[in-house]
């Protein structure tokens, strides 16, 4: 495509004016990136490599485990999604996006990068995904990438409940210096690299990973904002910059000048919160719930230790004049023992320690049931029982009981995980130009091919007007998330239902129409397989 007369917009001065405005950002989110590297820290203090911070101190491992189970009940309830169609037209559209979603997760690592996030987002409060497209991907075909983004580079308007309301949005990271050189030579004959090599940690820097080896990295800035065109439209633009180098503007390439970054016109960004703090886009998460009642746990911890320590040794006192050799008396192996004089308990007593307050013990273990209560990992969540609760009925309400918490923290993810597949739809309908196959694996285990491009979703005419105007359709399609169960309880309650079924008389011969009526209020793997046999079977509809 040739294109004349085009004048950039974004020149050097914008780029000064937005590295400014980064500062400010930054400086309004110093109290967030505190927190996450003070967390970080204590976490890997504790249970890091080193975990030697405080030698000498007992370091239990309570709230380590709160959050591994929950990180497991996160992991054992991974999100897969269906996509449903807001017009009767569409439903075949949406039947091919809800095959293909699951191979683009599946082709971005999604499940690694959702584990990660899990820990983020349970120790700290705060998880951040990235949804791009990429057009080095499938050998320069381009696709959808899905990224993990560290939330301490990710920097906002202060002020703003929502990162989609910030008027701009960067994304500061660390790219290796020969590799950037490489593909922006602009950048090595300005010599901007040298002048930025020492400023790295003024713009910014992971908390996780430190500024090791920043001389060999640069600090390149991902700038985004939102314009708001005459007829109300919001158009996301995009611009890479490093110090007051300009690497790429969507608004000086005449290609999306007027159209924009991407059509959807959202920051290509989703966090996911665990407890949300008023007023920000900001979360907490377990370290700050249970941090202080851990300390507590192992201050206490230490002093029954140093007390069995010392109980634990048999210790005397002994006058000067007692007339033993001291290393004979504590020669194990000596069967005889020649002493001077007499010995009494006058000359020999052996040191005895009062009985330790049993107040003590009872203390920690009520700080012990606090730290399990506050961050919801009472003992039945982990699979154990009390009080002579023995039948698996009351045990399995028991634990629904004490899954709530895991459960609402579920439904933050699977929300923002809604956000992301919203985004990747997107992205489909404006890139997917081209018919492309995927292979889609049933629920047998077997596998087909799909060939799908976005002829089905792009806006087309309507075929009605008005006012001599054309009007156009474009599909809308919602994203309905439920869990992937994978664990073997679920599965064998599953088993459990389809018995059931069976041994009632649910599934016999001509009782289709009555089994029918009976699952279309049920949800569970392999039921729209079981409604469609029934119908074939009965000749029924529904």
């Amino acid at each position: 495509m040739t294109h004349t007369k085009f004048q950039p917009r974004i020149t050097t001065a914008h780029i000064m004016e937005a590295a400014e405005r980064l500062r400010d950002y930054r400086a309004g989110k110093q109290s967030l990136d505190a927190r996450l590297a003070d967390e970080t820290n204590w976490w890997h203090s504790r249970y890091g490599k080193e975990g030697k911070a405080e030698a000498g101190k007992s370091t239990s491992a309570w709230l380590f485990n709160s959050i591994a189970h929950k990180h497991a009940d996160l992991c054992d309830n991974y999100p897969v999604c269906r996509v449903l169609p807001r017009e009767p037209g569409d439903e075949d559209e949406a039947a091919m996006l809800s095959s293909i979603l699951p191979v683009i997760t599946q082709r971005c690592h999604f499940e690694k990068i959702y584990s990660d996030n899990a820990w983020s987002k349970l120790k700290h409060g705060l998880a951040g995904y990235g949804i791009f497209w990429n057009p080095a991907l499938e050998n320069g075909f381009g696709d959808v990438d899905i990224k993990r983004v560290d939330t301490a580079n990710l920097f906002w308007a202060p002020g703003v409940t929502d990162i989609q309301e910030s008027p701009h949005l960067y994304l500061v990271s660390l790219e290796d210096t020969q590799t950037l050189l490489s593909r922006y030579p602009a950048l090595a004959e300005e010599k901007a690299w040298q002048r930025m090599s020492g400023a790295v940690p003024d713009m910014g820097g992971s908390y996780l990973g430190g500024m090791e080896g920043a001389s060999d990295k640069i600090a390149v800035v991902d700038w985004y904002y939102k314009i708001t065109t005459l007829n109300g439209r919001t158009l996301l633009h995009y611009v890479k910059f490093v110090g007051e180098t300009l690497l790429y503007a969507s608004e000086n390439d005449p290609d999306y000048a007027d159209r924009g970054w991407y059509d959807h016109g959202q920051y290509p960004f989703v966090l996911d919160v665990f407890y949300p703090r008023e007023g920000t886009p900001e979360g907490y998460g377990l370290i700050s719930v249970g941090r202080n009642a851990q300390g507590y746990i192992d201050e206490l911890d230490g002093r029954l230790l140093e007390y069995a320590n010392w109980a634990s040794r048999v210790r005397y006192w002994a006058k000067r004049s007692l007339g033993v050799n001291e290393q004979d008396f504590l020669d194990l192996n000596r069967h005889i023992i020649e002493v001077e004089g007499d010995i009494d308990e006058e000359k020999l007593r052996q040191i005895t320690l009062s009985p330790m307050d049993s107040a003590l013990s009872e203390l920690r273990q009520m700080k012990i049931e606090e730290l399990k209560e506050t961050t919801g990992t009472k003992d039945v969540s982990l699979g154990g029982t009390s009080g002579g609760v023995t039948a698996a009925a009351a045990i399995t309400a028991l634990q629904e009981a004490g899954e709530k918490g895991s459960r609402d923290c579920l439904a933050g993810t699977y929300r923002a995980f809604v956000d992301m597949m919203c985004q990747v739809i997107e992205l489909i309908r404006q890139f997917y130009d081209s018919a492309r196959t995927f292979r889609i694996t049933g629920e047998d285990g077997g596998y087909t091919y799909l060939t799908y491009s976005n002829r089905g979703i792009t806006d087309r005419e309507n075929g009605h007007s008005g006012d001599g105007e054309t009007s156009y359709y474009r599909p809308i399609f919602d994203v309905d998330v439920r869990a992937e169960k994978q664990s073997p309880h679920s599965r064998a309650e599953r088993n459990a239902l389809m018995l059931s079924l069976y041994e009632s008389g649910m599934l016999d011969e001509g009782r289709e129409a009555v089994a029918l009526r009976v699952l279309e209020g049920m949800e569970f793997e392999g039921v729209s397989a079981l409604r469609a046999t029934l119908r074939a079977a009965g000749g029924a509809e529904g």
